[in-house]
Formats: C-alpha cells, structure tokens, sequence
C-alpha cells in the first residue's frame, strides 16, 4: 500500500521553526537549543504527514516530540501541520532516523520511540534497509529511558515477527506487552493516515509495546 499525493503546502506558512535538517539539529544534543526548554522528550521515526505527532504534540503540551522522515516532501507537510496549529512542542527533522539515533541522540534521552508502519522492503535482498534491524533496535535501548516504551506497529506479520525475534535475540527489552484494539469513528481515532487506510481496507494491524527495565 503505497504512499498517496500530499496536498499543496501552504507557501505562507513559516517552516522554519519546525522543520530542520540533520545538520541543523545541536551537535552535541541539546534538547533546550532545539525546543527552548528542557522536556520529557518522545521520538517518531517515519512521521509521515504527521498525524501522530501533531496529535501527540497537542494533546500533551509538557511533552517534546521530535519526528523524523526521510523523504522531504512528507516531512515538510508533517511540518507545516505543527506550524498551523502553533505546536511549538514539536519538530520534524528531515533525513535518515537510523543515524540521528546513531550519531545524536544520547543514553536515556527518550521516555519512547514510536515506529508506525514502516516501509516492509518486500523483496529478500531489500529486507536490510528495513528501518528495525539489529543496530536500530540497539540504538532504541540505549536511547530510551529506565520505563521507556517502544511502540512498533506494522500491518505485515512477516516484519512483525521477524522484528519481535530481533528484539528478544539483540536486547532486553521486555515485551511484547499486549496493545488494546481500537475502535475508531474519525481521523483523531487514528495514530497515524497509514493506519486509518489499512483499517478502512478491515486489514489486521500487528502491534507490540516494548519496556526498558534498567
């Protein structure tokens, strides 16, 4: 199920405070450079057109959300819905999330990373670009904080399966904890676009919730 056209960006609306580049977030990291403050802080790794993280981002104003999607014209889009909404909480960043945790984002920085429908890379030989992989899954450890959660969703039980082996054989990280069905009457029912179109098409949705222990 592929990505569909994004609307027209609105050319009035100032980006600026809300879509950075890898090269424009603080090196070293510095939570209060990028927000003005110093917050419990939560990482979406392929934001999409935003919806989660502009929901997340209002509904939970003490709370930092930082957003990362590679292609740049889904990151921008999921920018400018901070920017409409003046959610100064949030900001998308605009490049390759695997080595913003990698290279940026320090030990028990994140109280969770959530990683919603990621690209599956059907064929055998793509499978290694697939974004849960063994150093990710490492990286996501070391990053969340005592009691951090990861949240993976996927509606391909092969990727499902095959990132709950990774988990259990490359961390100790404790799951999967069992993640409540929902129901859902409109676009704010849903955590993301991908998920109200899989849903809509009565497709299952595979769900796992991971904990760090210490």
């Amino acid at each position: 199920m592929g990505r569909r056209a994004l609307r027209k960006i609105d050319s009035t609306i100032d980006l600026s405070e809300h879509l950075k580049t890898f090269e424009q977030l603080p090196n070293p990291w510095d939570t209060a450079a990028l927000f003005g403050r110093r917050a419990a802080l939560e990482v979406e790794v392929g934001s999409g057109k935003g919806l989660f993280i502009r929901n997340a981002a209002a509904a939970r104003p003490d709370t930092d959300f930082l957003g990362i999607e590679t292609a740049k014209r889904y990151a921008a889009f999921a920018a400018a819905g901070l920017a409409k909404n003046k959610l100064r909480n949030a900001v998308v960043v605009s490049g390759d999330g695997l080595r913003v945790f990698r290279e940026l984002l320090p030990d028990d920085s994140a109280t969770a990373v959530h990683v919603y429908f990621p690209d599956p890379w059907w064929k055998k030989r793509h499978r290694r670009r697939r974004v849960m992989r063994e150093s990710f899954l490492q990286d996501v450890q070391r990053v969340l904080t005592p009691g951090g959660a990861l949240h993976f969703w996927t509606d391909v039980e092969e990727y499902y399966l095959a990132a709950l082996e990774l988990l259990a054989a490359h961390t100790t990280l404790v799951g999967p904890s069992p993640v409540e069905e929902m129901s859902a009457e409109h676009d704010m029912d849903y955590r993301t676009h991908f998920e109200r179109r899989v849903r809509k098409a009565e497709e299952t949705v595979y769900r796992a919730e991971y904990r760090k222990t210490n």
